[in-house]
């Protein structure tokens, strides 16, 4: 008998563990990252972890610009309850490794800002960054390059006497029905600009709304003081250190289908930096 009710409060304790949802923060219209119909890379990642815990896939829907993780992963489900520990969400897919507004897990993915030139307006030849810099004025005078506010791109085209060549654009546009990728790539096949340098998933989603060979891409490198090359993790709140020791074995476990998931975006990845090896006395 006593055997039994440890069984059953086994089983019990098994079935609730497994029924808590994999809470996940995300914006509703965000391609590649993340959309409602689940299509993006983050919500593949995401399917795939729940899976693999064993727990239902949840979201909550929040457009990814300033207040985001107020409103999302540190809000509370009753906003009445001041010291509730019961959190709208649990995780966000996406963060800059070592962001402050969150704990970071591990990065599990890197990637580039690229120089991305449609082909066929008169820009072909171009296969390296100095030859926009190196052109003659007459032409270079021609070049319509998107670029975007607090973005290393515009960094580079000021310290390279581009800005006149530049057309702006906002990182985070408030449109509900497009985000900035989709906006580039509308654009860019209206002809309105030939060519952008953009971070590297962006430039995966712009890429696979047109043919095959629709663009050049050539990888922007790090230099003059300028990083074009960033590692990406996942955050959870600042303190739970449990959820992210949790994470950090799934991005272990999972690495190959996660990288495969990636590039199935057309997303350029880097090889992730070697983590330094603890000393004895760091644990």
């Amino acid at each position: 008998m006593t055997k039994l009710l440890a069984g059953l409060c086994l089983a019990a304790v098994t079935f609730s563990a497994a029924a808590e949802p994999f809470k996940v923060c995300a914006d509703p219209l965000n391609p590649p990252y993340s959309s409602k119909q689940q299509d993006g890379f983050e919500n593949k990642i995401a399917e795939l972890f729940a899976k693999e815990l064993g727990q239902p896939l949840e979201y909550t829907w929040f457009p990814q610009r300033i207040g985001f993780i107020r409103n999302t992963l540190t809000a509370p489900v009753n906003d009445k309850e001041v010291d509730s520990k019961v959190f709208k969400c649990d995780v966000v897919m996406n963060v800059p490794d070592g962001s402050d507004m969150t704990l970071t897990t591990q990065p599990y993915y890197r990637s580039t800002y690229v120089l991305l030139i449609a082909k066929g307006r008169g820009w072909d030849d171009i296969t390296d960054t100095k030859q926009l810099v190196l052109m003659p004025l007459q032409r270079q005078e021609k070049l319509q390059i998107a670029m975007f506010d607090r973005s290393p791109g515009t960094t580079w085209m000021q310290k390279n006497g581009l800005l006149d060549q530049g057309i702006p654009y906002q990182s985070m546009s408030g449109d509900e029905d497009n985000n900035i990728a989709m906006q580039l790539d509308k654009d860019l096949k209206a002809k309105k600009i030939d060519m952008v340098i953009v971070w590297g998933p962006l430039a995966g989603y712009i890429i696979s709304q047109s043919p095959k060979n629709s663009y050049n891409i050539i990888p922007m490198v790090s230099s003059q003081g300028i990083q074009f090359e960033f590692s990406m993790a996942m955050g959870v709140r600042n303190g739970d250190k449990d959820r992210k020791a949790m994470l950090d074995k799934l991005i272990q476990a999972k690495a190959a289908d996660i990288r495969k998931i990636i590039e199935s975006y057309n997303i350029p990845l880097l090889d992730l930096p070697k983590a330094p090896q603890k000393k004895a006395d760091d644990d």
